[in-house]
């Protein structure tokens, strides 16, 4: 068993979605980088650190290019179905984690964000256990922000102090995670990320920095930049 402050975790990915904005003839984390996928580095990135003993993928029902990724072969890899939504894929995979007793510690990635960096997660995971809730990767904004208005013209100047781009990974405790997914749902609440999930009940979740690297494959021009990262970290 993987160990890292005395800590195990399981990581659940979120695969579920079909990623419409790539214009691509398949969901976005079945493109290539090189020789993988997407979901592939992403998957055998997280797999890499010490800490973490499994990820757990959500996938759809049906879904016919996961069966065809050596991943999908590993016994530390799991699959799980996934839902119509990114809460109900990952609510999925924690129903997993809790029925196997994994671990009380759960961190949340998406799929296309193959560039996180071992750092970052070794930062987050030390964050995480000292902070009450949890912690996630972010990153300051540093552009200036504009609220735009129904003609899609200036509204007004956003003040960019203290505003902060949520990334992946998301740290939390099992129990307390999906107590907070599974209330929001019920109560029709938006989720828009787990730390979302948490802040509806009150809680204040840590804000770790991280690397701008960390990009999330949204636009075909992504996934050039992402390989582009992948390459110069192996180097």
């Amino acid at each position: 068993m993987s160990d890292l402050n005395g800590l195990s975790i399981v990581a659940i990915v979120p695969a579920a979605g079909v990623g419409s904005r790539m214009k691509a003839d398949r969901p976005k984390q079945y493109l290539s980088i090189g020789h993988q996928t997407v979901l592939e580095h992403t998957v055998e990135k997280l797999l890499s650190h010490p800490a973490i003993l499994k990820v757990i993928v959500a996938i759809s029902e049906g879904d016919p290019y996961y069966p065809e990724l050596s991943i999908s072969q590993r016994v530390d890899v799991i699959r799980v179905a996934g839902g119509k939504e990114r809460a109900d894929s990952v609510l999925s995979g924690l129903e997993y984690v809790s029925l196997h007793k994994l671990s009380d510690w759960v961190m949340v990635h998406d799929a296309a964000r193959p560039c996180v960096a071992l750092a970052d997660i070794d930062r987050l995971i030390a964050e995480s256990i000292a902070h009450k809730c949890g912690a996630i990767l972010a990153t300051p904004v540093r552009d200036t922000m504009k609220r735009g208005n129904r003609e899609q013209s200036v509204d007004h100047t956003v003040e960019r102090e203290a505003l902060w781009h949520a990334l992946t990974p998301q740290m939390f405790k099992t129990e307390q995670l999906t107590h907070a997914l599974s209330s929001a749902l019920a109560e029709n609440v938006a989720i828009t990320d787990e730390a979302s999930a948490l802040e509806w009940l009150g809680e204040s979740p840590a804000l770790v920095a991280g690397s701008a690297d960390n990009i999330k494959i949204t636009q075909p021009e992504d996934l050039a930049l992402a390989e582009f990262y992948l390459t110069r970290n192996k180097g």
